[in-house]
């Protein structure tokens, strides 16, 4: 824990896989408050390879915005702080190079294996494949994987202590046939983290010791129902800053600079939501997307979990979004007729140049379609890892016909608890209008109950969650005083919604003295303006057998928080479900879009009148959904 007293000038950067964005925290006026920001290409790939062009350049940028000096002459940082130059305190993340990048090795897909994917994630690693004795292939399959992919560190676990070890020692012998080299420096040993049976450890240390830079932590699965995942993600974190990326382009530099470890952008992400999560004592859900990926964090009840959607973002990936989502799913959002095949070739167009932004409104609208997919795709594969750890005995026929156990907790992420969800990515960052990215959160993941929303200004949460390892109130302080955009709040009953019955009784008793109260119906979305800051006593009463969090028609008083966009009552149902017929799903889309003023509505009348809903080219017989990439590539 650092002393805040000699801490006044705070800078920090995240390397990220395309841009270096710097930062500057400073104490003023007995607070800590963001002063400045500068970013600049990444530099860890060719002709340059060395991250600390990038890192230098975010620097000066940021010394051009606040007119001060933090470099030397010689490119060096200037401390301690001295006559308003340089700073005290530099921390730093990274992301570049693809970030943390690992395979994990287990003895049993759903036991093991996914533990330790688990724990993988934790560190803010990709990972790349799960490799398990019954994974269904070869081992001369699993070896060229191995081979193929590179990854920055192995994981390998297996096995309860005092279980059986003959297994784990075959796994050992398949990583060490593979001959996995590191992505980064020809001449250091890849990390093998062993997280198994503690009754293997010399046997996987004798069989990988040789070829691989063996590390023996605790077992992630010491017995059938506890699960330790603690000592693997430590363990993950030190090898990849200290040894992974000591091989890479300028980081030993760069380690020399930062006054703490530097870490992976997704563990910093993570971290800053369990931080605030504790501070707020609330239930919180993160997600980020980005070009590639999507990332999603939740602490519930002080249960973290952190999942990687690899294959789904919104410019590299975004191939993959209309490949997995299909078309219908995509254009239930979109309130005019699209013509399929052009929607695939900007789609590919956007994947050829992911660098560009929507150009018109119909774009936008196309772009922030595909999002809500990838964000609710991403959203389903994190609760589906997101479980309680627990055990069931289970007769399998796999190869000993012995008793295993398999984890079938009950899932973790409970929406009707959730507190706040927090969105973070350009297109919900960046969007045009803040109702925007409201809508997109509501209808990506579908808060129930009373649920604040909110997105990052200007993605700080990587600076702000590896500053937080050590100053975790400054940190807190500058996120939700400079970091957080507050929407506002969602009302959303859960419930069979009956067409043309009312679903709740509401009177909201505003700053003001006013008090406003509505009856709202089912389908219905409602936006009640509150402003950032203000808060307002709402009393809910549900009916129809709905349950806004107190139970089935049961009254509801709450306090619930302002923001750019209000209060957000949704009445829609849950799961939300859109009309079939094309011309009533428009009718509610319009609805929708201008009950909360998403889209300007003469622009959608406009599209409507080019582009009529019966001109949309439907998918021929039989095409399976998607299909979209070996079309793409056949062309």
């Amino acid at each position: 824990m650092g002393d805040r007293a000699d801490v006044r000038t705070i800078l920090a950067t995240d390397v990220g896989s395309t841009t270096t964005k710097a930062i500057l925290i400073e104490w003023k006026d007995g607070e800590y408050r963001l002063v400045g920001r500068g970013e600049m290409p990444t530099t860890v790939e060719a002709p340059w390879e060395n991250v600390m062009i990038g890192v230098r350049k975010a620097i000066r940028r940021l010394e051009e915005v606040l007119d001060r000096r933090f470099l030397d002459e010689g490119g060096l940082l200037i401390r301690p702080r001295t006559n308003g130059e340089g700073v005290d305190y530099y921390v730093s993340t990274s992301s570049a190079g693809g970030g943390l990048q690992m395979m994990v090795a287990g003895l049993v897909s759903n036991i093991s294996a996914t533990s330790a994917h688990r724990a993988a994630l934790g560190a803010g690693a990709v990972v790349l494949d799960v490799i398990a004795v019954d994974d269904g292939r070869s081992t001369s399959e699993q070896i060229t994987r191995i081979t193929e992919l590179r990854p920055d560190i192995i994981l390998m676990s297996g096995g309860v202590d005092g279980g059986s070890v003959a297994y784990i020692a075959a796994i050992a012998e398949t990583i060490v046939q593979a001959n996995p080299q590191p992505r980064f420096g020809a001449t250091y040993k890849l990390p093998l983290v062993y997280a198994g049976n503690k009754d293997a450890q010399d046997i996987v240390e004798s069989i990988a010791g040789g070829e691989l830079d063996v590390h023996l932590v605790e077992n992630l699965r010491p017995r059938h129902d506890v699960e330790n995942l603690g000592p693997a993600r430590e363990a993950i974190h030190e090898l990849f800053m200290n040894h992974v990326m000591a091989q890479a382009p300028g980081y030993a530099e760069l380690m020399e600079w930062v006054d703490v470890t530097i870490m992976p952008t997704p563990g910093a992400v993570g971290r800053i939501i369990q931080v605030m999560a504790e501070e707020y004592d609330a239930n919180i859900i993160g997600v980020d997307i980005g070009g590639a990926t999507t990332d999603v964090f939740s602490s519930f009840n002080g249960a973290f979990t952190r999942t990687v959607s690899a294959n789904l973002g919104m410019s590299y990936s975004i191939c993959n979004v209309l490949e997995e989502a299909g078309f219908e799913r995509i254009l239930r959002w979109v309130p005019f007729g699209v013509d399929e095949e052009r929607l695939a070739n900007w789609i590919a167009n956007k994947m050829i140049r992911p660098t560009t932004i929507p150009q018109t409104m119909k774009h936008l609208i196309l772009e922030q379609a595909i999002a809500r997919e990838a964000l609710r795709l991403s959203f389903a594969h994190h609760k589906s890892l997101a479980r309680k750890v627990e055990k069931e005995k289970l007769s399998v026929a796999w190869r000993s016909q012995q008793q295993h156990h398999r984890v079938t907790g009950e899932e973790i992420v409970k929406m009707m608890e959730l507190n706040m969800l927090v969105g973070s990515g350009g297109v919900l960052s960046h969007a045009p209008r803040r109702e925007q990215a409201a809508a997109m959160l509501i209808d990506a993941f579908e808060p129930e109950g009373i649920t604040e929303l909110a997105v990052d200004s200007i993605f700080m949460m990587p600076h702000l969650g590896v500053l937080s390892t050590t100053h975790p109130e400054i940190s807190a302080e500058v996120f939700d005083k400079d970091c957080l955009v507050r929407l506002g709040t969602c009302i959303a009953p859960v419930g069979e919604m009956r067409p043309g019955r009312q679903a709740l009784d509401v009177k909201l008793e505003m700053p003001d003295g006013e008090t406003v109260e509505m009856k709202v119906q089912c389908g219905q979305l409602v936006r009640v303006p509150l402003a950032v800051g203000q808060t307002a006593r709402a009393t809910i009463q549900p009916l129809g057998g709905l349950d806004v969090g107190a139970g089935r028609n049961r009254q509801l008083v709450a306090q619930v928080q302002g923001g750019l966009v209000g209060v957000i009552i949704d009445c829609r149902g849950r799961p939300l479900r859109l009309p079939e017929d094309p011309q009533e799903r428009i009718q509610r889309l319009e609805q929708w879009y201008s009950a909360l003023d998403v889209y300007p509505m003469e622009k959608i009348k406009e599209y409507q009148e080019e582009h009529p809903i019966e001109v949309t080219v439907k998918r021929k017989e039989g095409e399976k959904k998607g299909g979209f990439l070996s079309r793409l590539f056949r062309r």
